[in-house]
């Protein structure tokens, strides 16, 4: 060691970005705490309460006196069985309880399970538009992510010629959410079933599918990669409560996995967290066990929602948008504006659109190019009708002086 040398950290973090998405609120939280109406549409994060029921479940739970201890690595066995109801009842999968892990949030879930399957230099699959952490876990653990691109044309969904061209000797899963975030793009079931055909050659790829959105789907029945014939042996799916149950400061999530897989992620959690927080795990019970109606009502309020702010695009000249089919998000292209000035500000890409935004209009969105696609934008309609009808015009207003 040289002397006067200082320790110094993993090189593991050169390789890693910070969430696009939560560093974009932490600047509107800037901008606002110097006095300026910020409205803010970047994280992913319900707009709604708890639904009472399930806050009751989990006063009762702490009344009880019950739930202080810790709990089992993978979950309460009582939340897992009920999980595994939860499947049947609205995927028509079978799973055991041993099949599941129930995890702090569904992030972990993702980073037990591509730690569980991933070797160094394996190749991860991710279907672009993807959800800002996909590719920097895969990075974490120490594999390479392949980006296969959907286009706006084509509902940002990727193709089975697409996949096919895609695969190499060292692929080693794939990974991608529908309902999607950010697109809102929801694969059915006969989509999925192509893209298991192409699969089918390829026995030794696992699939990873995040379905956290699955409550939000504006076009029917739920479609899972795990329903189709031959797919549930080799299909991980990631879950949760924060989205569907508006509890994302709750943090429980889980996969419902083949029992290999589980067994994993079951083994690193337990040198991670261990088993995630006790009475979040009690209203957990209640909140897959009970009734589905304030879910539902987010839901109808989430698809009005979609509506006002896709109407509301549309009148503004140079943005191009998709018809999102779940989730709360809108993704629109807005290369139209990309080399326009207004002032001293020139936008050469989204990420200083999102800025001009964020200092002209005090809107704030997030830049496409976190999610893989740098012609577009994400757009959270998980506000208040009054709030996405302000950010509208404000945006509408701003894109305007731009020339």
């Amino acid at each position: 060691m040289n002397q006067g040398s200082t320790p110094q950290l993993a090189d593991r973090l050169n390789v890693l970005a910070e969430s696009a998405t939560i560093a974009m609120a932490v600047k509107a939280r800037e901008l606002q705490a110097q006095g300026h109406d910020v409205i803010k549409l970047t994280l992913g994060e319900p707009d709604f309460k708890t639904p009472q029921f399930i806050q009751d479940a989990a006063v009762e739970a702490i009344q009880s006196g019950n739930h202080f201890k810790y709990t089992p690595v993978p979950g309460y066995p009582a939340l897992r069985e009920g999980i595994a109801s939860k499947l049947k009842r609205d995927n028509g999968l079978d799973y055991k309880a041993e099949n599941i892990v129930v995890s702090t949030g569904a992030k972990q879930s993702l980073i037990n399970v591509l730690l569980s399957v991933v070797n160094k230099d394996d190749e991860v699959i991710v279907f672009t538009p993807y959800w800002v952490t996909y590719v920097e876990q895969v990075k974490l653990a120490e594999g390479v992510p392949v980006l296969v691109e959907g286009s706006l044309e084509k509902d940002f969904k990727v193709t089975p010629e697409q996949l096919r061209a895609a695969i190499t000797p060292k692929t080693k899963a794939i990974m991608y959410s529908s309902p999607c975030n950010p697109t809102g793009s929801v694969y059915t079931k006969e989509e999925l079933e192509a893209l298991a055909e192409v699969l089918k050659d390829y026995p030794e790829i696992f699939v990873i599918s995040d379905e956290i959105y699955e409550y939000i789907n504006f076009g029917g029945e739920h479609a899972s990669m795990a329903a189709i014939e031959g797919m549930k042996e080799r299909t991980i799916i990631v879950n949760g409560f924060s989205k569907g149950h508006a509890m994302t400061g709750w943090r429980l999530g889980y996969i419902a996995a083949p029992l290999e897989v589980a067994k994993a992620c079951n083994k690193i959690q337990g040198q991670v967290t261990s088993g995630t927080c006790a009475i979040t795990q009690a209203a957990a019970i209640t909140a897959v066990t009970g009734p589905l109606d304030e879910t539902n009502k987010m839901k109808d309020a989430y698809l009005r929602r979609r509506d006002l702010v896709k109407s509301l695009l549309d009148e503004i000249d140079g943005i191009k948008t998709n018809l999102p089919q779940g989730a709360f998000y809108i993704f629109p292209d807005v290369s139209a504006f990309f080399g326009k000035s207004f002032g001293d500000t020139k936008i050469e890409n989204s990420v200083d659109l999102t800025m001009y935004l964020l200092n002209e209009a005090h809107v704030s969105v997030v830049d496409g190019g976190s999610f893989g696609a740098p012609k577009c934008l994400r757009i959270s309609f998980a506000a208040s009708d009054e709030e996405l009808k302000e950010a509208c015009s404000r945006i509408k207003s701003a894109l305007e002086k731009l020339a």
